[in-house]
């Protein structure tokens, strides 16, 4: 969430930069809400400094003999608008929690302005795209003929729309795309292995900012759990009301997870395929860092996804999101974007955020400055290292042949028992 204090100081300003990702701050009644927080808290504050000065009369009275039935019956009653004050003041905390929790993160100020993804901006390209003598097919056209290797019929009958069953070979090559993303993270990359709940309670999700703003859009349990949407929620809350000695830092998690949408605003979108599914899996990369270095680590976590691309030669491009596209706990966020021959377009396999101290601040996560020896806010970042599903489907669609066969990426095929084409 948003710092209270900058908020109080800076409304007008804040409420600008919020616009321009589409949010309107109600500055009038954040106002009124605060002016009513401060009469509270300074009648509260003199009834407390009445009740005090009133009980040191009990003692007085009684030291001189006199009777003290008056002075205690008054301390009853100040103690009894103590409670009705407090208990106001208290309900007036949770309104301006409540309000604090609907509004998004402040974008940077190197996020481009604009409306939608028209307003992205192309940061870099890489790879060449390849050319075909034959037109090359999607992913939906084309797996399901290597052996029967993706289902989409099964799936709806045991689950219903937005669910696949992948068999033999295709199977096997999305599990050695786990397999080989989580080696280079952890290998190479700095990244330690994380197995995670698939299951949270709700302050998790409120914590990296899924609640209040998406909860129509998550699946959850009777009995109040709810199934991650992606597992920076797992990752993150790692250092849920921690404080983190500077020494430590950073910290650089990754879990491969399956992850569960209910995708409830793009009905009608998608609907062919693997791309936009309620069960699908990913391989999340998540750091915790000093809040001087965020930046510097968007860019680190970007250039690690991109090298699982690079290492597939994927061709691909990075996009810096504008105000108007980029995720709600977001203030920064780069798209990697994989082309995909049977669509002729690039599409997300990737998204690498920077939430600065938004879900720090909701989790309680701090860290001790040494300079100042007292916990501050941490800033934690996100992003797919990549996307198992999408990355099969360019990786299906890039490296296809003329007869329908699927050739194996080098670096994969340690992973596939040496098997070179499907």
């Amino acid at each position: 969430m948003l710092d209270i204090q900058t908020l109080r100081e800076n409304t007008a300003a804040v409420a600008q930069q919020l616009a321009t990702r589409g949010y309107i701050l109600d500055v009038a009644k954040f106002n009124a809400l605060e002016q009513q927080r401060k009469t509270l808290q300074i009648a509260t504050q003199e009834i407390q400094n009445q009740r005090n000065a009133r009980s040191k009369e009990i003692g007085i009275a009684k030291s001189n003999g006199e009777s003290v039935d008056a002075i205690m019956a008054a301390v009853a009653k100040l103690a009894e608008d103590l409670k009705a004050k407090e208990q106001a003041l208290a309900d007036l905390q949770t309104q301006i929690q409540d309000l604090l929790l609907e509004m998004p993160n402040v974008p940077h100020t190197s996020v481009p302005q604009g409306k939608s993804e028209l307003d992205n901006v192309e940061v870099r390209k890489w790879g060449q795209i390849p050319q075909f003598n034959f037109t090359p097919k999607e992913h939906f056209d084309l797996a399901p003929c290597i052996n029967g290797g993706m289902d989409f019929d099964a799936s709806v009958k045991i689950s219903g729309a937005r669910f696949v069953v992948l068999s033999d070979k295709v199977a096997r090559l999305q599990r050695a795309l786990a397999q080989f993303m989580l080696d280079v993270h952890t290998r190479e990359h700095g990244y330690t292995e994380k197995y995670v709940p698939l299951l949270v309670k709700p302050d998790a999700l409120y914590g990296t900012g899924q609640f209040p703003k998406f909860i129509e859009d998550q699946f959850g349990t009777q009995n109040d759990l709810w199934l991650i949407p992606t597992a920076e929620v797992s990752l993150t809350n790692l250092v849920r009301e921690q404080i983190i000695e500077d020494s430590a830092l950073p910290l650089k998690f990754t879990a491969h997870t399956p992850c569960f949408r209910k995708e409830s605003g793009t009905y009608g979108k998608d609907t062919k395929g693997m791309l936009r599914q309620h069960q699908f899996e990913k391989i999340e990369l998540v750091q915790i860092v000093r809040p001087a270095d965020s930046y510097q680590a968007l860019e680190q976590l970007v250039n690690n996804a991109e090298t699982i691309l690079q290492k597939l030669e994927i061709p691909y491009r990075v996009v810096n999101l504008c105000t108007g596209d980029i995720g709600f706990a977001a203030a920064k966020t780069y798209d990697i974007e994989a082309w995909l021959p049977g669509q002729n377009c690039y599409r997300e396999i990737s998204s690498c955020s920077n939430t600065e101290a938004f879900q720090a601040r909701r989790m309680q996560a701090r860290w001790r400055n040494p300079a100042t020896k007292k916990p501050e806010p941490l800033h934690t970042l996100n992003g797919s290292g990549v996307a198992v599903g999408r990355c099969l489907i360019a990786v299906l669609e890039n490296y296809q042949q003329a007869d329908g066969s699927v050739k194996v990426p080098v670096v994969l095929q340690p992973y596939m028992g040496n098997v070179t084409q499907l």
